[in-house]
């Protein structure tokens, strides 16, 4: 082995690590090489002696040769997954003992490393190892989380972008500052929005949203800014709009970039003076609303094509919040697949494994072009045909597995008129936990037409 390019380990965790070989010298250079990447040493100079201390005391990792005399490297796999099916493990082997290190895979060791092995090479398994274990870890309180409390849910990540979108949400919660949540879709955008009023001084009031792009052009200022009795045809009654609605809370426009360039002016000029008028009414009135809001799109390129007012763009993006890709935090992917497992199965127990290695590994080769919203389609997905967990590989969706499959997940189509106001009516109504009257005050119309277009709904659905 080469000693070159060693390094101090940082301040994690020291790995317990059990060295078993027959070559002195190698012992010895393992007992001074392995601390220095992390990792606490009890060396073994045979099979049996590791056999000893594996019925003795447990392991995260297990270095073993396979060609020792007296007992070998896989009769001692085998002691170790009879007693710590849980700790890894790394084979030693020459060449010509290549088919025993398949055999010792095949029982569940993690890798193998043909001898002689540089240190860079042994550095990198052991890092390895140290990652997998923390992924289990964080899965581990995530499943507790989710066993003992439901509601809803929360912002996941570890990896150092997410950490930088928490900070930020941190800092501009408390304030008043109108916010700009970017990324693609599906990376959670609502979510952030969410967690910028839970955390503001507005907590206690309303949180409303809209996406500007789910609604007709005609229907969108009625939407927001309400109409008056008779402005239009269809307007039989006087009706609140989402800022009225939303006035001391916070109003969440999704896809913004999506919103006509007509109603732009209107908005920028809410957003300027703080006063709306309802469609077909001449007096204004304030409200108090703070503004979050998101796209997909790249507005800057927009307001160039003269598709986005560019005083708007300045007055919505007094703080920018940028969500990273999927891809680009693969290592959140097994706390999130276990997170959103736990909305599927509510019972998880806390030393129950979600699932194998090698789905954990599929799930973090996906490119993932949905994002979060695709990743929740695949658990669900794989969840629905897993009995009994872990989930594995043939649970999961075979383009996921199978690079030359076609891509049989269904995306997320466009929403009718009708599903949307579905959707607005059921979350008004558990917004004030089933009483009606507060939720037909709370969407702008009477209690009696609140029961008709539930009638109307359900016959359709039927």
């Amino acid at each position: 082995m080469s000693n070159k390019n060693t390094t101090q380990h940082n301040n994690a965790r020291l790995l317990d690590v059990l060295f078993a070989d027959d070559e002195p010298r190698l012992r010895e250079l393992m007992a001074e090489e392995l601390p220095r990447m992390g990792c606490k040493v009890t060396v073994c100079e045979d099979g049996h002696c590791a056999a000893q201390k594996i019925e003795q005391q447990h392991f995260d990792l297990l270095i073993v040769d396979l060609d020792m005399p007296g007992m070998g490297g896989i009769e001692v796999i085998q002691r170790l997954k009879e007693h710590s099916p849980d700790t890894e493990a790394i084979v030693l082997t020459g060449k010509a003992t290549r088919d025993s290190a398949i055999a010792a895979l095949r029982l569940g060791a993690l890798d193998f490393l043909e001898k002689p092995c540089t240190l860079v090479e042994l550095r990198n398994r052991v890092q390895r190892v140290r990652e997998r274990l923390e992924m289990s870890r964080e899965i581990q309180v995530l499943s507790r989380r989710l066993k003992r409390a439901e509601g809803e849910p929360q912002i996941v990540g570890n990896h150092p972008l997410m950490k930088a979108v928490m900070e930020l949400i941190e800092r501009v919660a408390p304030t008043e500052s109108n916010v700009l949540i970017t990324g693609e879709t599906g990376t959670g955008k609502e979510l952030v929005a969410q967690a910028i009023h839970a955390q503001s001084n507005r907590r206690d009031q309303a949180f409303l949203a809209v996406n500007c792009g789910s609604l007709p052009e005609n229907l969108i200022e009625s939407e927001l800014f309400g109409h008056r009795k008779g402005a239009f045809t269809g307007a039989d009654e006087n009706r609140q709009g989402l800022f009225e609605v939303a006035d001391g809370g916070t109003l969440f426009l999704d896809e913004i970039g999506e919103l006509p360039k007509s109603l732009q002016s209107r908005l920028l000029r809410v957003l300027e003076s703080g006063e709306i008028r309802r469609v077909g009414d001449t007096k204004p009135f304030r409200v108090d609303v703070r503004i979050v809001s998101a796209t997909h799109c790249d507005l800057a390129e927009m307001v160039n094509q003269d598709q986005f007012r560019q005083d708007l763009l300045y007055r919505i993006n007094t703080f920018e919040v940028r969500l990273p890709a999927l891809r680009e935090r693969t290592s959140d992917i097994p706390s999130l697949a276990a997170e959103l497992l736990g909305r599927h199965r509510r019972n998880l127990d806390q030393h129950e494994s979600l699932f194998t290695d090698a789905a954990l590994d599929v799930l973090q080769r996906w490119s993932w072009p949905g994002n979060i919203r695709e990743l929740a389609n695949t658990i669900e997905y794989s969840s629905v045909l897993c009995d009994k967990l872990p989930i594995d590989t043939p649970h999961m969706p075979r383009h996921l597995t199978d690079p030359d499959a076609p891509v049989t997940m269904i995306r997320i189509a466009p929403r009718t008129l009708a599903e949307i106001e579905q959707e607005a009516i059921d979350n008004a109504i558990d917004r004030n936990n089933g009483n009606k009257t507060a939720a037909a005050q709370q969407l702008g119309i009477a209690v009696k037409t609140l029961y008709n277009r539930l009638n109307q709904l359900s016959q359709k659905a039927a």
